[in-house]
């Protein structure tokens, strides 16, 4: 009996250091959607939380999100000095993870509705003096998403119609 403790009682240490050192275990469907949920609001304490996460990603490995971005796609990102990156940013990773989850539909009010709030706050650090500008910018920022955000266009999708306007100046005789 003796010699049996002796063996499990180092054992048993090993096996709660293991559980220990052990990954994570697997995220559930409904702790990824309350997390994704908390960092696409529009406060300031979501994005702050949203950007300390994107700041140590490798804490968040469990939950598989999709870091990706292209910041303000094709417009520009610092628009005449300012600088809209961030907002890009977190708004993109909003888009692509709610599509992800199958939950964009539903979402996507808040989403533009975030980076307009996003836009603001950062709006408000500039100079008195131009901040009315950088408003104007961020609000014709977020009317561009509201309008065109959820729509998304495949090269072959842009081939075919430059294939129809080619055709179609064809059929005009080269007139547009």
């Amino acid at each position: 009996m003796k010699r049996l403790r002796l063996l499990l009682v180092p054992l048993t240490a090993l096996a709660a250091v293991l559980a220990v050192a052990s990954p994570a275990a697997a995220v559930t469907t409904e702790e990824k959607v309350s997390v994704l949920s908390s960092w696409t609001q529009t406060s300031a304490a979501s994005y702050n939380a949203w950007n300390a996460a994107r700041q140590n990603q490798g804490a968040w490995a469990a939950y598989a999100f999709n870091w990706s971005t292209d910041y303000c796609s094709s417009s520009p990102d610092n628009p005449i000095g300012f600088d809209f990156k961030l907002s890009c940013y977190r708004h993109d990773f909003g888009y692509r993870n709610h599509k992800e989850m199958g939950l964009f539909a539903a979402s996507k009010a808040r989403l533009d509705s975030a980076f307009y709030e996003d836009l603001k706050r950062r709006c408000a650090t500039y100079n008195a003096i131009v901040r009315p500008a950088c408003y104007s910018l961020a609000w014709t920022y977020y009317q561009a998403v509201k309008e065109f955000g959820s729509i998304a266009v495949s090269d072959a999708e842009l081939a075919r119609a430059q294939r129809m306007k080619r055709d179609a100046i064809r059929a005009n005789g080269g007139l547009d």
